[in-house]
């Protein structure tokens, strides 16, 4: 594989990561909350996906559509069940939370689905071959449509007015409460957006690898909080920063055979690194704590 296609192949699996770590980074700018039940949105988007391609009406565009409402039902369903109650709680008991939701998820999946990787075929696509260099369709389809969605969502926050509430709320939420902002829509509004981008996420996954499973989403996930704790975990130009490094780096490992089996690693060397040298990442901001 030519340093061109493996650059291409990196670009678009941190297109890819970027919008996992998009959703962590927006929950945690907003609700001050680490949602680790993220990573498996997108597995629950990929079982959506597998029934309606496969087994029922086998449109793909449609299913796509039915995958991300889906998921985004079922992300404000999480927030308003399992997080909202514990708003005032502890951020340990929030985490605790998060982990719980997350096997719960994996356990449903593996109760109605089992644990045997299903296959999900919704497209074919051609390599494409110029002057010698081999670049994958797929992984030109991702980052295209992951440059073009992370654009739309940098212009939603900053533009609109929903977008406007949310730096409200993040930045102080009684303030924002004070001015009129109904915070608990907000936040909702939030983990919509951030399950939405999952969803999009499951199906650039299964480009990549047309199998899903009931972990589909751990070790994506987990690399996606990576992501954003490299970019500055609460900064959405980071999260894309942050995913553009790290499926670079880890597409670079695995082309070489003395570094392939060390990829994932890597990746966690990287966060061990960042967290000793810049805590607040690229693009994150100390925040000061009043006393």
């Amino acid at each position: 594989m030519s340093i061109i296609s493996t650059l291409i192949n990196g670009l678009s699996m941190g297109a890819v990561y970027a919008l996992i770590a998009l959703g962590y980074t927006m929950v945690y700018g907003i609700a001050k909350m680490l949602n680790f039940a993220h990573g498996d949105v997108i597995m629950v988007g990929s079982y959506v996906l597998f029934f309606f391609t496969m087994k029922s009406i086998k449109n793909p565009f449609l299913a796509i559509l039915l995958a991300i409402l889906f998921c985004v039902i079922l992300g404000v369903l999480v927030e308003r069940i399992a997080y909202r109650p514990l708003r005032g709680a502890p951020s340990l008991a929030v985490l605790i939370t998060a982990i719980g939701v997350s096997f719960f998820l994996q356990s449903v999946a593996q109760l109605i689905f089992t644990v045997t990787p299903k296959q999900v075929t919704m497209f074919h696509f051609r390599s494409i071959e110029c002057n010698g260099i081999t670049i994958k369709t797929e992984s030109i389809i991702t980052l295209v449509v992951g440059v073009i969605v992370m654009v739309a969502l940098t212009v939603f926050v900053n533009k609109s007015k929903t977008g406007r509430a949310m730096l409200a709320v993040s930045e102080d939420r009684g303030a924002a409460q004070l001015m009129g902002i109904n915070v608990n829509r907000t936040i909702a509004t939030t983990f919509a957006i951030g399950s939405a981008l999952a969803a999009v996420a499951s199906v650039f996954m299964l480009f990549i690898a047309p199998v899903t499973e009931p972990t589909l989403g751990a070790m994506p996930g987990i690399k996606a909080f990576v992501a954003a704790v490299l970019g500055g975990i609460g900064s959405i130009p980071g999260a894309m920063i942050g995913g553009v490094i790290l499926g670079i780096v880890e597409q670079f490992a695995l082309k070489y055979e003395f570094l392939a089996s060390y990829s994932d690693a890597i990746v966690f060397a990287i966060l061990i690194l960042v967290l000793l040298v810049k805590p607040s990442g690229i693009l994150g901001k100390k925040r000061h704590e009043k006393v």
